[in-house]
């Protein structure tokens, strides 16, 4: 998935696609994740104001949506399965190692733009747990160690 920055011109064309639909919000804020990768904070007034929302509505559905973002994700995405068959094998170990290698203190992306570690909960890999997906590709018995590796190369 290519991001592009922002830009107004896409901003406008994105808005002028929905705002004819009923409830156009979602929409909107879909084609903008797909666009830009994130949902920035310079376009919620002007999408507010587009569509006759105050910004606190706006930013209530960004912020209560997990996956809308306020900011991009980094160059490599670690997502972190949380569930109980992960954690059962030790995926709480890894997460903190990780973080830690990382210089993270929870969920977030580093302060140099290369790493977005995330959690989600359950990848379909109990078996092979714990399990994370790297760059949306599935890993099985990740450690600290080779997700640190498969990234920082």
């Amino acid at each position: 998935m290519s991001h592009s920055p922002f830009s107004q011109s896409h901003f406008d064309d994105i808005i002028a696609r929905h705002r004819a639909c009923a409830g156009p919000l979602l929409p909107i804020l879909h084609d903008m994740m797909e666009a830009f990768g994130h949902i920035p904070d310079d376009a919620l007034t002007p999408l507010a104001d587009a569509l006759h929302l105050t910004r606190a509505e706006v930013y209530g559905v960004v912020s209560f949506y997990h996956d809308f973002k306020t900011h991009p994700d980094g160059h490599h995405v670690i997502k972190l399965c949380r569930a109980e068959a992960c954690q059962s094998v030790g995926a709480a170990q890894t997460q903190a190692a990780l973080l830690d290698r990382l210089g993270l203190k929870d969920f977030g992306t580093t302060r140099d733009g290369m790493v977005t570690v995330e959690a989600v909960y359950c990848l379909g890999l109990c078996a092979c747990g714990p399990a994370a997906l790297v760059n949306e590709q599935p890993r099985g018995r990740v450690s600290a160690q080779s997700l640190a590796t498969e990234v920082c190369a």
